[in-house]
């Protein structure tokens, strides 16, 4: 679901992993038609590393246990 957010309400996406600051400049830059386009794909990555960072923040608390 948040890839589909992250397409086309990137800006939106941030608020949601908890960047609200990447949050506006990306709302500044999808303002813009021309913009749309990497403000998605920043959106997409953000996205990816968020993932990647739950993912080693849950295997560090496994590894812990």
């Amino acid at each position: 679901m948040r890839i589909l957010l992250a397409i086309f309400l990137p800006w939106l996406l941030f608020f949601t992993i908890g960047r609200p600051i990447a949050g506006i400049v990306c709302l500044l830059l999808q303002v813009t038609l021309i913009g749309w386009i990497p403000a998605a794909l920043w959106a997409v990555f953000a996205l990816n590393d968020y993932k990647t960072d739950k993912k080693i923040a849950r295997s560090m608390d496994d590894r812990s246990s």
